[in-house]
């Protein structure tokens, strides 16, 4: 139990507590160092001396001594040129869990300084802010993983050096940092996390959801701040209804609306509403508008193909991309039949050789066309590369019905 609640802890309060910790000098890694040794500590001393009452506490308390004992050290003292301003332990003296406030979006802010490089940005803000690990961001960006180390590293390094300061800029700065931010916090909630283990989908999600909503708080005349709320409320909306009963993967089209989450719908359709106010389209308001179209089946009891359509249409055209492409080819099929899905499916095919949706649209639509052997082909294929079990196991099960 000691050893679930250091993990439960390490998913949910890693950004806060590295942001607080972080804050008063900006020395990003030497905040992941003690934190990290907080909770090393942690899982020796939880399993003999019971969980704390305020686990965040504890380790918050650890980790800035950690911190204060090596800005004491004389180690640190002869290499490190002394700023009382800016390493004077007294900065961690005053941190306080539950009187100072969440520093996560300030940390977000820092990695989107104009000082750092574009590249970077958003990878170097799922792992400090969301303790994704390297590994995780350089598959999901598709980089080797000791490169995109190298860069993390430079770029902590870089915050630290050049000293900038953790604070939400002025608000005639801020828009030149949101499109990173946003991009962060999507990619937070978007990236396929099940490589890892499906344990860690719901707190990323439950984080990115916190963060889409703070910044449509903090910039409410932005609208793709809100679209990105919106996207993210009306997509979580349907996440109690992705397994049946017995765990079981349950497609989109088929899922139980009863079980979709009322409240997250009215948020995301509020966010949506307030986006459309400030008339400046974006990608992510028309994401987050697909996702009402499909809500709107909890009321009508229909799905609207034609404006499914329309909208993926826009979409493509504005941020084009292979996910927007495979579910213009899908909803096409849905309008205008499994040809002309598929005839769209096939201007990509040289770029789907490792993405999963492609193929277990082609498999679907072929299936349509009675071409047997081929969609069994492509099913082939999209099980290969699919790495969450239970929706493994509905294309398995989909497999071996033919």
């Amino acid at each position: 139990m000691a050893q679930v609640r250091a993990a439960q802890a390490a998913r949910t309060s890693y950004g806060r507590l590295v942001a607080l910790l972080a804050a008063g000098n900006g020395d990003i890694a030497a905040a992941e160092d003690a934190l990290a040794d907080a909770f090393e500590r942690a899982l020796t001393a939880w399993p003999v001396d019971g969980v704390p009452h305020n686990p965040d506490a504890w380790l918050l308390t650890v980790a800035r001594n950690r911190m204060r004992d090596r800005w004491k050290s004389a180690d640190t003292r002869r290499t490190v040129a002394w700023d009382p301003d800016w390493h004077d332990p007294a900065h961690l003296d005053a941190l306080d869990l539950d009187a100072v406030p969440d520093r996560r979006l300030e940390l977000m802010l820092v990695c989107a300084h104009p000082g750092i490089d574009k590249t970077v940005r958003t990878p170097l803000m799922l792992n400090t802010v969301l303790g994704c690990t390297g590994e995780q961001i350089a598959r999901a960006f598709a980089l080797p993983a000791p490169t995109l180390a190298a860069r993390l590293v430079r770029a902590k390094r870089r915050i630290k050096d050049a000293r900038i300061p953790f604070q939400v800029p002025d608000v005639h700065v801020l828009p030149e940092r949101m499109d990173a931010v946003l991009e962060a916090v999507y990619g937070a909630y978007a990236i396929d996390w099940h490589t890892t283990g499906t344990e860690l989908r719901p707190a990323l999600a439950g984080e990115a959801l916190h963060l889409a909503e703070t910044l449509a708080h903090l910039a409410p005349s932005d609208a793709e701040a809100h679209g990105l709320a919106g996207l993210i409320c009306l997509s979580l909306a349907r996440h109690p209804a992705r397994l049946d009963a017995d765990g079981r993967f349950v497609p989109l089209p088929e899922q139980d609306t009863a079980r979709w989450d009322g409240e997250l719908i009215r948020r995301g359709r509020e966010h949506l509403r307030q986006a459309h106010g400030l008339r400046e389209l974006g990608r992510f308001q028309l994401e987050a508008a697909i996702q009402a179209v499909h809500c709107a089946r909890r009321e009508s009891g229909a799905i609207d193909w034609v404006s499914l359509r329309d909208l993926y249409e826009a979409l493509h055209g504005l941020a084009p991309g292979l996910g927007s492409a495979t579910a213009l080819a899908a909803v096409t099929a849905e309008t205008d039949g499994p040809e002309a899905g598929l005839a769209l499916l096939d201007r990509i095919t040289d770029r789907t050789a490792r993405f999963q949706p492609a193929w277990a649209t082609r498999a679907h639509l072929l299936e349509r066309l009675g071409r047997v052997a081929e969609a069994r082909a492509a099913l082939d294929k999209a099980i290969s590369l699919t790495h969450d079990p239970a929706e493994r196991a509905h294309l398995t099960a989909r497999r071996t019905a033919r």
